[in-house]
């Protein structure tokens, strides 16, 4: 069996988050009940950004690939790699997961809960971690995999299940008796996944904040009733029950909105954060009206599962996410175009671009690895 000892990996700085540096060191010789998976694409996206925004809390995001240094932490992301050493029966060298990853060649892991689905990393690091993400999917046994849609699944999956989970969440809330969305940095793809879901599946109105640049495009999306730009924040109607939907994190814009709604803003939403500038926490500023209250994916899938059964949430949920991914596919659209990169060298590119606020937001990033790192 082949060897595999030598791990390249990529390495963020906790406190500037656009600073990475690579690291190549040994890899310990694998141990009975661990398999080495070989990563070879993911995507890169604002969703990345957020996980090392948050850092340790509330979901440890940090804690989830350790790099043994206080100073410097693994951007998780999403994406697939190949089983090439195994020790573990039911885990076969050759099979391809999709997965939460590090930036990195290769990952040890300790296959658990083995089933015809796939398996949980039992590493003991990761055991009083969240589960959502500490699960691997059998590509061969994911009615939604085709090997052509790798590149949408990378992209889209983490970030759908994020953009259903809070449309469903909303819904489920009955929007806190909010008749008007008003969405921050609209033209992610988060935002536009719940936009688009709750544009055709809920009676509420959706109205778009972007930057100047991205006003044209956003109003093409057709998911959202109005657009306006940041400077435009106090021409829209501030009459009527309103809830923030906040993408951006952004403290000024967040008191800007608070101060222009006033006593009609029944909800302040927290999302994710595509603007880490200035970012503070929600206790860190007096607001008039209601605190921003951040919104946990996995917390709505576990009501869910609960509510619908795990087989009835995973039917659910493959049906939304396969009309998605068939939409965003589609040869005639051009919301989002397909960008490859080969190496780890052009994710600390791209994460640098993130953290500044320098992408397109039509251009959809995968990064391509071979065992080199190249």
């Amino acid at each position: 069996m082949a060897q595999f000892n030598t791990l390249a990996r990529l390495q963020s700085s906790k406190a500037a988050l656009e600073k990475s540096r690579l690291q190549v060191e040994p890899l310990p010789p694998l141990q009975e009940g661990e398999i080495t998976l070989q990563i070879e694409r993911f995507s890169i996206t604002t969703n990345n950004v957020t996980y090392l925004t948050f850092g340790e809390a509330p979901l440890h995001y940090w804690s989830f690939f350790p790099t043994g240094d206080s100073d410097h932490a693994h951007m998780p992301v999403w994406g697939f790699a190949d089983v090439v050493e195994s020790t573990v029966s039911g885990i076969e060298c050759g099979e391809r997961f999709y997965g939460f990853f590090p930036i990195a060649t290769l990952l040890r892991m300790r296959p658990e809960r083995i089933n015809a689905r796939g398996f949980f990393d039992a590493m003991p690091h990761r055991l009083p971690l969240t589960s959502a993400y500490n699960f691997y999917t059998r590509c061969s046994a994911d009615p939604a995999y085709s090997q052509d849609l790798e590149n949408y699944l990378a992209l889209l999956r983490p970030l759908f299940v994020t953009s259903w989970m809070l449309a469903d969440y909303l819904q489920d809330n009955q929007f806190f008796g909010a008749r008007r969305l008003v969405v921050s940095s609209a033209s992610s793809k988060t935002a536009y996944g719940a936009a688009a879901w709750l544009s055709e599946h809920a009676d509420v109105e959706l109205v778009a904040l972007t930057s100047a640049a991205n006003l044209e495009f956003v109003d093409a999306l057709g998911c959202y009733a109005q657009t306006f730009s940041y400077d435009q924040l106090e021409e829209i109607d501030s009459d009527g029950d309103t809830l923030y939907l906040d993408f951006s994190g952004d403290p000024e814009l967040r008191s800007r909105i608070h101060r222009h709604f006033g006593n009609a803003l029944v909800h302040d939403c927290l999302v994710g954060f595509t603007q880490t500038s200035e970012m503070v926490s929600a206790g860190q500023r007096e607001l008039s009206g209601p605190p921003p209250k951040f919104f946990f994916a996995p917390e709505q899938i576990r009501k869910r599962t609960a509510d619908w059964g795990p087989a009835g949430f995973n039917e659910r949920f493959a049906a939304a996410e396969g009309g998605f991914i068939a939409k965003l596919s589609d040869p005639g659209n051009d919301w989002m175009r397909i960008v490859e990169h080969n190496g780890i060298e052009s994710a600390q590119a791209l994460i640098a671009d993130l953290v500044a606020g320098r992408m397109d937001p039509r251009a959809g990033h995968i990064v391509r690895l071979d065992a080199n790192g190249n």
